[in-house]
C-alpha cells in the first residue's frame, strides 16, 4: 500500500497553532513522561513523527490527538524545546477542521479577521431580532423579562438554535468516527456501541482520564468550565420555561442554586485560564492560538452579563434589566452558533466520542480474535471431519 507524503503539511499546520514540532528529534521523552500515553497509542511522539515526514492520512486517522488533555508535562520535559503539547493542540485544530464540512471552522482558525466579523454579524442579527420580535407591550415599572420576551418564544428559538447545533456538531461527530474507524465503522455490531454508552457519558461529564495528569489543576479548571457550562445550557435551552420567571425563586430552590453553580464555576474556570494566558503561567497557557481567547472571553462576557441581569431583576430596575437582556443574547448566542460546532467547545465532543469508540474497537477486536480458532484447534476440527 502506497503512504502519500505532504511536504507542506507542516507549514499549512502553522495557521492552527504549530511552531516548534521542526525541533523534535525522537528521543521519546514526551512518550515516556505522560501518564496517558499506552503502548498501543503512544503519543505525542507517534504524531510528532507523522507532521515531520508529512503523513497527513496517518494524522487523519490517529486517535491519539484527542487522548491528549494538554497538561504540557511533555512540553516541559523536551530537551529541544519542540513543544509537543502544543502540537497535538495544534493537530485538533487542525482536526476540528477537517471534520467540519461547512469550511467554517477552518476559516476560523486561519483567519481571526473572519471569527470577529463573524461573531459581531451574528450578534447584531441577535440584538436586531430581539428588537424586532417582541410584545411591544414591556413593563417599565417592574423588571418583568416576559413582559417582553415570553418564555414561550424563547423556548421556541432555543429548540430552533439546539437542532440546528445538533445537526452540524452530529455530522461532525460523524465525520470523526468514520476518519478513525474506517470501514470498520458499519461493521461493528450495534451491540458492542450499547455495551460502552455509559463510559461515554461518564467520559464526558467527569473527564476522568485528565484526572491522572500530573497537573491536577488543569482538570480541575476544566471540569468546572465544562460543567458550569454545561449546566446553564440545560437551564437556558431545556428549562427556560422553569428558568425564565418573573417571580425570583427563594435563595435555596434548586433552580437558582444550579444558577449560582454555573456562574461560580464557569466564572472561575475562565478567570483563572485569561489570567494563566496573560501571564503565561505554565505551559498550556505560553502559546494561545486567537480561537482559545475568543472563546473564553465571549464564555466570561456571557456570565458577567448574566450575573449584572440577576442583579437588577433583584433591584427590580426594569430598563437596565432589559438592556442588558439584549446585550446578553448579543454574546451568548454567536458563542454557541459558531464556537460549537466549529471551534473549542467542538473539542468537548470529540475527545469523548474518540475515547468512546476506541473502546468499542477494542471490544470488538478482542471478541473477533477470542473467536478465531488456534492452529491446534484447526488440526482437530480436520482430523474429525
Amino acid at each position: 500500500m502506497s503512504i502519500k507524503v505532504d511536504p507542506g503539511l507542516m507549514k499549512e499546520l502553522e495557521v492552527f497553532g504549530l511552531k516548534d514540532a521542526k525541533k523534535c528529534f525522537h528521543c521519546g521523552n514526551c512518550t515516556a513522561v505522560c501518564p496517558l500515553s499506552e503502548g498501543k497509542t503512544p503519543f505525542p511522539r507517534k504524531l510528532m513523527k507523522y507532521l515531520q515526514l508529512g503523513l497527513r492520512d496517518k494524522i487523519l486517522k490517529s486517535p491519539e490527538p484527542w487522548l491528549c488533555y494538554y497538561c504540557g508535562t511533555c512540553s516541559e520535559k523536551c530537551p529541544r524545546g519542540a513543544d509537543p503539547g502544543e502540537a497535538m493542540m495544534a493537530i485538533r485544530r487542525y482536526l476540528t477542521a477537517q471534520y467540519d464540512w461547512t469550511g467554517f471552522a477552518r476559516r476560523f482558525y486561519t483567519s481571526e479577521r473572519f471569527e470577529i466579523v463573524a461573531i459581531v454579524i451574528v450578534a447584531i442579527l441577535v440584538g436586531i431580532g430581539l428588537l424586532i420580535f417582541n410584545t411591544g407591550n414591556p413593563d417599565w415599572e417592574h423588571a418583568r423579562l416576559n413582559s417582553v420576551w415570553p418564555k414561550e418564544k424563547i423556548e421556541l428559538a432555543d429548540l430552533i438554535m439546539a437542532a440546528v447545533l445538533s445537526f452540524l456538531l452530529l455530522s461532525n461527530a460523524y465525520r470523526c468516527i468514520k476518519f478513525i474507524l474506517g470501514d470498520m465503522l458499519w461493521r461493528i455490531p450495534f451491540k458492542y456501541y450499547k455495551a460502552e454508552f455509559k463510559e461515554l457519558i461518564v467520559t464526558f461529564l467527569t473527564q476522568k482520564r485528565w484526572s491522572k495528569c500530573e497537573d491536577k489543576m488543569q482538570w480541575f479548571v476544566h471540569l468546572l468550565i465544562m460543567t458550569g457550562y454545561s449546566t446553564a445550557f440545560l437551564l437556558v435551552v431545556g428549562m427556560i420555561r422553569l428558568f425564565q420567571r418573573d417571580d425570583i425563586y427563594p435563595l435555596l430552590h434548586p433552580i437558582r442554586l444550579l444558577g449560582y453553580y454555573s456562574t461560580a464555576a464557569i466564572l472561575y474556570g475562565c478567570t483563572y485560564a485569561l489570567v494563566g494566558r496573560i501571564r503565561k503561567s505554565k505551559s498550556p497557557y505560553k502559546n494561545s492560538h486567537p480561537t482559545d481567547w475568543m472563546f473564553l472571553i465571549l464564555l466570561e462576557l456571557t456570565t458577567l452579563t448574566g450575573i449584572f441581569i440577576h442583579f437588577t431583576r433583584l433591584l427590580d430596575w426594569p430598563m437596565a434589566t432589559y438592556a442588558l437582556y439584549v446585550i446578553h443574547l448579543m454574546v451568548a448566542v454567536p458563542m454557541l452558533v459558531l464556537e460549537v460546532p466549529f471551534a473549542k467547545w467542538a473539542h468537548l465532543a470529540y475527545r469523548p466520542l474518540v475515547l468512546y469508540v476506541m473502546r468499542v474497537k477494542d471490544r470488538y477486536l478482542e471478541a473477533e480474535a477470542s473467536e478465531v480458532p488456534t492452529d491446534e484447534t484447526e488440526s482437530e476440527i480436520k482430523a474429525v471431519t
